[in-house]
């Protein structure tokens, strides 16, 4: 499989190595303003995940793109990656759930974890706040789509640019991503540029396993043995915050909340820097900083 690697380099006097796991329906261009964010506090590697972002999928090598294998990919990449050295976890919303699949499947690679963080993660399929018929209808139409020759009619028709221009606003879900431009047209065109190259540049087989992956998934049975900082934000349109902390609570070994001023589950896809910074609320920024080195007291 072949794929890309967003790599940053760090600024001076920061030694943190970020690993950035990102999201479901995204690309390294959706989060590079995140990726700035967090290099103001350290060096950041983000990589493609299999199905994501134009990289190869699963399906390409005679694999099924489930959690599993996806947490068996990136374990594989923190092995070859981080071999001596430590690295600061940070999953993005499905990214979270990969992050914490790797290391159920494999508790040693937690001693090479200085810091796990949720960027708007969650742990179960019961963490969404559909109706349970939303929510089973949403698991059929995924299982339907992942399937022969369904996601190739999906790709032809309702990819086409035209078509997702006209209707993919008006959806369910999209309509609060589309908020976020308000009156702003250009902005509001300028977002649906990236949604269209996102849906493109994403596999349409992948997508709809993923999206039945996530709606039935159970990330609540096996401890982790590290704390997890959760930025979350109050107004999410998918999750029930109350639901993930308490679930949180149980796998981790400790919990900090870090709260997030966001009106939707997270920035725009066409965020910046600033706009993305959202996603590291004050608390979070402290507790990445490196700790002050202590003057020597002069000797009586």
């Amino acid at each position: 499989m072949t794929g890309r690697l967003l790599q940053l380099p760090a600024p001076k006097g920061q030694t943190r190595e970020f690993l950035v796991v990102y999201g479901h329906h995204s690309s390294l261009e959706r989060w590079w303003g995140l990726a700035q964010a967090l290099n103001d506090y350290g060096a950041v590697m983000m990589p493609d995940l299999p199905g994501f972002g134009g990289m190869d999928s699963f399906y390409k090598i005679g694999k099924t793109a489930t959690l599993d294998n996806f947490a068996d990919y990136l374990a594989a990449y923190v092995q070859m990656r981080y071999k001596h050295r430590r690295v600061t976890l940070v999953g993005i919303s499905f990214g979270f759930l990969v992050v914490t699949r790797m290391l159920q499947r494999y508790p040693e690679l937690a001693g090479r974890v200085d810091m796990l963080i949720s960027a708007v993660g969650f742990m179960h399929a019961d963490n969404f706040l559909f109706t349970p018929q939303r929510h089973k209808a949403y698991i059929l139409a995924s299982k339907l789509g992942a399937t022969p020759p369904m996601y190739h009619i999906f790709r032809a028709v309702g990819l086409n640019s035209h078509v997702l221009r006209a209707a993919y606003a008006r959806t369910h879900n999209a309509k609060v991503k589309f908020a976020q431009a308000g009156d702003d047209k250009a902005k509001f065109d300028a977002m649906m540029d990236m949604e269209i190259k996102l849906w493109h540049c994403n596999d349409v087989r992948t997508h709809f396993k993923t999206t039945a992956e996530m709606l039935t998934v159970n990330n609540c049975d096996r401890q982790v043995d590290l704390p997890v900082w959760h930025a979350f934000t109050p107004n999410d349109n998918y999750f029930d915050n109350a639901v993930v902390e308490q679930q949180m609570q149980v796998v981790f070994s400790k919990y900090h909340p870090a709260r997030i001023n966001s009106a939707a589950h997270a920035p725009s896809v066409i965020a910046g820097k600033e706009e993305s910074a959202v996603l590291i609320p004050k608390a979070l920024r402290t507790a990445l900083k490196p700790p002050r080195k202590r003057k020597k007291q002069p000797k009586a």
